[in-house]
């Protein structure tokens, strides 16, 4: 038999407005009160109803999150940081996966919205009118992360191009001549929202140009740049610096390096972007671009939620980023 909060109310002798406030912590109630509803409520192994308790409410305390994968290890210190935000406010996390295919994005977004959660933090690989027109007829709120979509849709980032210009000014006063720019991604410019990617390399082009850098650089957009990278030799006399657009690609291009016998960075430097809490386990230390991931993590749930329960998204400007200056460079 179900046991409901009117059971527990005639048990303690209390109004149901006692047990709910007891059940969910809220005040106006006294300790001793409230500590005999949840004595009564575990010895009866009372479970909420939270169907029965989304409707009297109107909210089901969900928010769902639209991401790429897990792979990259920023992705999943940014997913810890929605959680334990999303729980500390009350709120539980519907997680899914996109594996970067615009059609699986769409999907993903359907069924959160179809089972009714709140509002989605979403990390976007769709773009373009049409896709704003789509998300418009969910009537959820929606806050974007990294890759930006429109105006149109609340956001909460860094000045990506700004943090890569800063990292190539650098990499430029330590008297590099040559430069290689390594993002697989670009590949997929025109055809999927990269958003981040394209604002880094453009971040990366006026770098040099701002510094008047003649010797025009090298970018590498093959899925496979390992292979690519066997064909360059880093022991001629203008020094090279290998520009990667996330960590995990600069340290397949450290690893590489190592087996070839080139030296980091007397042979060639390596800089990434991203700072994920591994490379505190690689040497050199990676010379990096710090992204605020759990920053843009803590504060998309508490605009969103503040969103969800207020009417209105909290104020988010950029947030800072760190140029982080490792020994690879």
């Amino acid at each position: 038999m179900k046991v409901t909060i009117k059971d527990i109310a005639q048990i303690c002798g209390v109004s149901l407005g006692t047990v709910d406030r007891a059940l969910n912590n809220r005040k106006g109630i006294s300790e001793k009160t409230r500590k005999k509803v949840l004595q009564v409520a575990k010895e009866m192994n009372y479970r909420p109803d939270y169907t029965a308790r989304s409707l009297v409410i109107g909210k089901t305390l969900t928010i769902g999150v639209v991401l790429f994968d897990l792979y990259n290890r920023s992705f999943a210190q940014l997913l810890n940081a929605i959680e334990l935000k999303a729980r500390e406010l009350g709120y539980f996390v519907y997680i899914t996966l996109t594996d970067k295919n615009p059609e699986n994005e769409r999907q993903c977004i359907e069924y959160l919205v179809n089972r009714k959660v709140d509002g989605i933090i979403l990390f976007s690989v769709n773009k373009r009118k049409s896709f704003d027109a789509y998300l418009k007829k969910f009537h959820v709120p929606i806050l974007t992360i990294f890759n930006y979509i429109s105006d149109e849709w609340e956001y909460v980032g860094i000045q990506e191009r700004q943090a890569m210009k800063d990292a190539t000014k650098y990499i430029i006063s330590k008297d590099y001549q040559r430069f290689i720019y390594l993002c697989p991604p670009l590949a997929y410019s025109g055809r999927s929202n990269i958003y981040t990617q394209e604002e880094r390399l453009a971040g990366f082009l006026e770098g040099l140009n701002e510094a008047n850098v003649s010797h025009p650089p090298i970018i590498i957009k093959e899925s496979e740049y390992i292979d690519v990278l066997h064909t360059y030799s880093f022991n001629e006399d203008r020094k090279t610096a290998i520009v990667c657009s996330c960590d995990l690609y600069a340290l397949e291009v450290m690893n590489f390096l190592k087996e070839k016998g080139y030296e980091i960075p007397r042979d060639v430097g390596v800089m990434g972007f991203d700072d994920i809490d591994m490379l505190k386990y690689v040497t050199p230390r990676l010379t990096t671009v710090k992204y605020p991931i759990v920053e843009i993590g803590c504060k998309a749930v508490e605009s969103l939620i503040n969103k969800i329960d207020s009417g209105d998204f909290l104020p988010t400007p950029l947030l800072d980023y760190e140029i982080i200056k490792g020994e690879s460079i």
